[in-house]
C-alpha cells in the first residue's frame, strides 16, 4: 500500500463523506481552542508581523477545514485593535495528501471570506487573506525555509507515512492489538518515531524562530500501545472483516496483508520525540477525550432515530476515514457488507459500554537557531 496515494478522507458532501461525518474531529478542535489561542496570542504580541503565515497540516475538507483559520484570524484582528496595530496580511496554507478533496475547500472560500468580513470588519478594516492549497506529505519539506509563523494540525499525525515493515505475522488483526506479536508493536513504534522526528525536523526548518505549533494527535493515556482505549475501534473492524473471511467473501491472504498505517502515541512518547529532535520546546500539553459517538452529549436533544444509534454514527464516522484504504486493498465490492457488519458489532458493543477517543495535544515554540 502506497499510503501517500491512497490515504484520504471521503470527499464531497454526500452521506458517507468526511464533510458530513466529522463531528468527533470538530469536538476535538473545540476542546483545544484555549491552547491555540494562547499560542497565537503570545506569538502575535511578541512579533507583530506585517504578514503572518499560518498552515493547517492534514486539513481534509468540510466544515472543520477552515474553522481554525477563522478563529486565528479573528483573534489576531482583536489583538490588532487592542494593541493599536495595523492588520497584517494573512498567508493561509491548507495542506493534505494529493487525494484530498481540495476542490470542495476552494468552492467554500468566498463564503468563508464573506463571513470573516461580516464578523470582523469595522472602521479599522481587516487584513487581506491569501489562500494556498499545498498537496503533499508533511513527512517531508513542503514550505520554504523560515516562512511559517503558526502551524496547526489536528487528527492527522497519528497517520504514518507507510505501513511498518515486518508486520506480516499480525494474523487476524489489522492494527496493533492485545494479540499482536511483540515484533509488530515494536515495528509500529519505530515507524512512528521516524515519522514524528522527520515531521519536527521539516517544520523546524520551515518555521521562523519563536514560531508556534499546536498539534492534536489521536493517542492514548496508557503506556501500553495495544491498550483498548486506542486499538479497540480497529479491533471491531477486524472482527467484521474476519467474519467475511469465514464466509469466504474475503480471502484469508487478503486479510493477512492488510494493516492500518496509524500509531496512537502516549503523551510521554510525543514528549520524548520532541526532546530528541531538538528544534522545539514544549510550552503546554494536555490530554482530552471525545466519545466515540459524538452525539452522546446532552446538547443534542431532538435526534432522529438513526442518530440515536451509536453504532450507526460511529460506523459512518469510521467509513469516512477508512473506506479509501479498504477499497485500495479489498476492492469496492465488499465495502457495503463490511460497514453493515461493523455497524452491527458497534451497536452491540456500545449498548453495554462507553468508549472514548483520547487526544494528546501539545503546544510548541520554535527554538532560536544555533549560530
Amino acid at each position: 500500500m502506497e499510503v501517500t496515494q491512497v490515504l484520504h478522507m471521503n470527499g464531497g458532501t454526500g452521506e458517507t463523506s468526511y464533510a458530513s461525518n466529522s463531528l468527533v474531529q470538530q469536538k476535538a478542535i473545540c476542546l483545544t481552542r484555549v491552547m491555540r489561542e494562547e499560542a497565537m496570542s503570545r506569538l502575535y504580541r511578541r512579533m507583530r508581523p506585517k504578514r503572518i503565515a499560518i498552515a493547517d497540516l492534514g486539513c481534509s475538507s468540510g466544515p472543520n477545514t477552515l474553522l481554525v483559520m477563522y478563529e486565528a484570524i479573528k483573534l489576531v484582528e482583536k489583538l490588532c485593535r487592542e494593541l493599536k496595530q495595523e492588520s497584517p496580511e494573512y498567508q493561509i496554507y491548507l495542506n493534505d495528501l494529493p487525494g484530498n478533496d481540495f476542490n470542495n475547500i476552494f468552492k467554500s472560500l468566498e463564503s468563508f471570506k464573506e463571513r470573516l468580513r461580516n464578523d470582523i470588519e469595522d472602521e479599522h478594516g481587516m487584513g487581506s487573506c491569501f489562500f494556498n492549497g499545498v498537496p503533499g506529505s508533511f513527512y517531508g519539506r513542503i514550505f520554504p525555509d523560515k516562512t511559517l509563523h503558526f502551524v496547526h494540525s489536528s487528527y492527522s499525525l497519528m497517520w504514518l507515512s507507510k505501513v511498518p515493515e515486518g508486520v506480516e505475522n499480525n494474523k487476524g488483526n489489522i492494527y496493533m492489538s492485545s494479540t499482536s506479536p511483540s515484533n509488530v508493536l515494536k515495528a509500529y513504534y519505530e515507524q512512528y518515531q521516524k515519522d514524528l522526528s522527520l515531521f519536527l525536523k521539516c517544520r523546524g526548518e520551515e518555521m521562523v524562530e519563536g514560531g508556534r505549533m499546536v498539534l492534536t494527535i489521536l493517542g492514548r493515556r496508557s503506556h501500553d500501545p495495544s491498550s483498548k482505549e486506542c486499538c479497540y475501534i480497529w479491533e471491531l473492524l477486524a472482527r467484521a472483516l474476519n467474519h467475511m473471511v469465514s464466509k469466504g467473501i474475503i480471502k484469508e491472504e487478503q486479510m493477512e496483508g492488510f494493516n492500518i498505517p496509524q500509531y496512537t502515541p502516549s503523551p510521554s512518547e510525543v514528549e520524548l520525540e520532541v526532546e530528541k529532535e531538538g528544534s522545539f520546546s514544549i510550552t503546554a500539553m494536555e490530554v482530552s477525550a471525545v466519545p466515540w459517538n459524538a452525539y452522546d452529549d446532552s446538547e443534542y436533544g431532538n435526534l432522529s432515530e438513526s442518530l440515536r444509534n451509536g453504532g450507526y454514527n460511529v460506523a459512518k464516522c469510521m467509513r469516512a476515514v477508512a473506506e479509501p484504504l479498504l477499497i485500495s486493498h479489498f476492492g469496492e465490492d465488499i465495502v457495503e457488507e463490511v460497514f453493515y457488519r461493523y455497524q452491527q458489532i458497534l451497536t452491540e458493543t456500545m449498548s453495554v459500554e462507553k468508549n472514548h477517543f483520547v487526544n494528546v495535544t501539545i503546544s510548541l515554540i520554535r527554538k532560536a537557531r544555533s549560530a
